[in-house]
């Protein structure tokens, strides 16, 4: 029985599956991660120059008391455009994410929107407080605030639990093992990916829309997947009623 909700395809039909033993992005993701991945370098370079504009123009003028608001917004701007870039950046991670095989990739590529965000402040930070022209209340208050931007942007820049190119392939394998496909069903919320479009765990009144595509592509777009159990033990259990010789992997031991 066909759900009655909205399906919105994802990625065109006819791409290509690649080999779960090596996993590929669709096009469609490849092409979403490249497009934030570009934003958010220009994102960043804005910041920097912001930065510099700060460093090389706001705090060489010796009446600071003139220049002190716009030090303040031109804190504030660094951290937006900063987190702006860095939000997009996590984006494109999960659409095309790095391999655990090499370490110091996988940790540069997934945190360097922290990385960033040090480079845009810390260097203004020391010359906030290492300016003659500054009293010790406007070094207090500059300081305090680009400390606190810094900390803030950093944090929420920082991937506590970053993808990877093996968990997607782990995943992917367990659902073309048990279906043959690679391909799944979910809500932009939710916390599972299903095999059936009309499974009762995404068919609710509050329910607008469905969606298909790769298991990758669940990955990137479902904000709220459990990314260590994210198969529907529902469907899982449903698929295995219908086709007895389907196999049993489950997908809940990716790393």
């Amino acid at each position: 029985m066909a759900t009655k909700k909205q399906v919105v395809h994802v990625e065109s039909k006819d791409a290509p599956a690649a080999a779960p033993q090596d996993w590929k992005p669709t096009p469609e993701a490849k092409g979403k991660a490249t497009r934030n991945r570009l934003i958010a370098a220009v994102l960043w370079a804005l910041a920097i120059g912001t930065e510099a504009f700060a460093i090389f123009y706001l705090l060489k003028h010796t009446n600071m008391n003139l220049f002190m608001l716009w030090l303040i917004v031109a804190l504030v701007v660094i951290g937006a455009l900063a987190l702006g870039g860095s939000l997009l950046w996590k984006q494109a991670n999960r659409y095309d994410p790095a391999s655990k095989s090499d370490p110091v990739r996988f940790f540069i590529q997934n945190q360097l929107g922290a990385i960033i965000t040090v480079i845009a402040f810390l260097p203004l930070i020391v010359m906030i407080f290492l300016n003659k022209d500054m009293n010790g209340k406007q070094k207090g208050i500059a300081g305090v605030v680009a400390i606190a931007l810094m900390l803030v942007v950093g944090i929420s820049s920082f991937d506590f639990n970053p993808p990877s190119k093996e968990q997607y392939s782990q995943q992917t394998t367990a659902v073309k093992n048990l279906t043959g496909a690679d391909h799944v069903y979910w809500t932009l919320h939710g916390t599972k990916y299903h095999l059936y479009d009309d499974c009762s765990a995404i068919n609710k009144a509050a329910t607008e829309k469905i969606f298909e595509g790769t298991v990758g592509t669940a990955y990137a777009e479902c904000k709220g997947l459990n990314k260590d159990d994210p198969l529907c033990q529902f469907c899982e259990n449903r698929w295995i009623k219908a086709n007895p010789g389907a196999s049993t992997e489950s997908s809940n031991t990716a790393q």
